[in-house]
């Protein structure tokens, strides 16, 4: 079966007010559209665009509690992944997710604790992990993922003091390594409060020099200017700076410290609402509980390289996480000449057609997906054949998130 879902966008402040609707043919309301959720996940589950045809189940969620046979196929409780389209216009917040084991006891702790799951303090709102990957589908998407080498640090932060002596109690403490100088940043105390803001004033000052600054002093420089004074400002200065060019990838495992700043992509997780935040947000913030969950190492900038499957089938699969992203494009030349793909689905499924119009043919029957639109696709369809509006000369995308045989839960 191919079961047409929507959903209302999630009105984050960071959210861009024109990405989101122009990629799904909506109004522009001139309100913040931030995250577009796909999926079974009780805090937006998907809609049914027609529930007749599945009893009368308004949504994902509902009809997944009906009849999970059949929307799931024999032996499984729930979706292994939680697929979003989500549209930056601003930083999001420095975070962190948990690893299996530490997303277990904390929710336990909170549960022993009785703190509501709604509570906004709360920091485990279950029991589950959250691995995800993010595809570009702008023409840039920018971002800060994980820790760089102190040394690369070090270069940037004796060319942005200049001699002033202003961040000598930031270099003393990356002699030390870098967790002790992020513990002692989000500890903010004194020598630390006037580290963050030396950095601000020296990074927006480097920038209105018009001089070539490094992306590193770049970016604290913009930071400053919407959180001034947040301890983030300098964290984002031992980070990478990541900028995903239209199509490219990257994975963020458990453990890894990061902060979308501006774009508009695929985002693709484990089905869990666990974030362990350390600044640049209002929202609720947990620096021992950060610091706990922390990978502190210098790891590479986590780019994720898709396997190609065929010319036009791409499949981005991080080991181990329990879920997958096939990705399956067409030139809208005639059937036969090199348009769409088979992607290959483990378990239920869900497809958003990001550009043109496709057509997805499984073992059962068939649909078609114009920008924009989204169908839950069953198991009992197969793998799936995706074929491009043929004629139209125009580019076609489909997006599909699916299971993988070895799950992080």
């Amino acid at each position: 079966m191919f079961l047409g879902i929507t959903n209302t966008p999630r009105d984050y402040a960071w959210g861009s007010t024109t990405a989101i609707p122009e990629l799904l043919g909506r109004t522009v309301t001139g309100a913040p559209q931030a995250e577009l959720w796909l999926g079974a996940h009780p805090g937006s589950p998907s809609v049914v665009v027609n529930p007749a045809t599945v009893g009368g189940a308004d949504t994902v969620l509902d009809w997944i509690a009906a009849e999970p046979t059949t929307a799931l196929g024999a032996g499984r409780t729930g979706l292994p992944f939680l697929l979003k389209v989500l549209a930056a216009a601003a930083p999001l917040s420095l975070q962190a997710h948990p690893t299996p084991e530490q997303a277990r006891e904390g929710f336990d702790r909170e549960e022993a604790a009785g703190i509501p799951v709604d509570d906004p303090a709360r920091n485990y709102k279950d029991p589950f992990p959250k691995p995800e990957l993010v595809v570009a589908l702008s023409e840039r998407f920018e971002a800060l993922s994980g820790f760089r080498p102190v040394d690369e640090v070090r270069v940037d932060v004796d060319a942005l003091d200049a001699g002033t002596g202003r961040l000598g109690p930031l270099v003393v403490h990356l002699q030390q390594g870098l967790e002790d100088t992020v513990r002692w940043l989000e500890d903010t105390d004194d020598s630390a409060r006037a580290v963050i803001a030396a950095v601000g004033d020296l990074a927006q000052q480097a920038v209105a020099g018009d001089t070539d600054v490094a992306p590193a002093v770049a970016t604290a420089a913009d930071l400053a200017r919407s959180y001034a004074g947040d301890p983030g400002v300098v964290v984002s200065l031992l980070m990478h700076r990541v900028t995903l060019a239209r199509g490219e990838a990257m994975y963020l495992p458990a453990g890894n410290i990061h902060a979308y700043l501006d774009g508009l992509g695929i985002e693709l997780m484990a089905p869990s609402d666990n974030v362990l935040r350390g600044g640049l947000t209002p929202k609720h913030v947990d620096v021992p509980e950060l610091l706990r969950v922390l990978d502190f190492t210098a790891h590479p900038v986590p780019l994720l390289a898709p396997e190609h499957l065929a010319p036009s089938v791409d499949r981005f699969a991080p080991e181990g996480v329990g879920f997958a992203l096939v990705r399956v494009s067409g030139d809208g030349r005639p059937a036969g000449t090199g348009a769409g793909g088979v992607a290959p689905l483990s378990g239920p499924s869900i497809a958003i057609c990001t550009e043109g119009v496709v057509t997805l043919v499984g073992a059962t029957g068939a649909t078609l997906l114009r920008q924009g639109e989204s169908c839950f696709i069953t198991p009992d369809e197969g793998d799936v054949t995706v074929e491009a509006d043929s004629g139209t000369g125009l580019t076609s995308t489909v997006f599909i998130a699916t299971g993988a045989e070895s799950a992080v839960r």
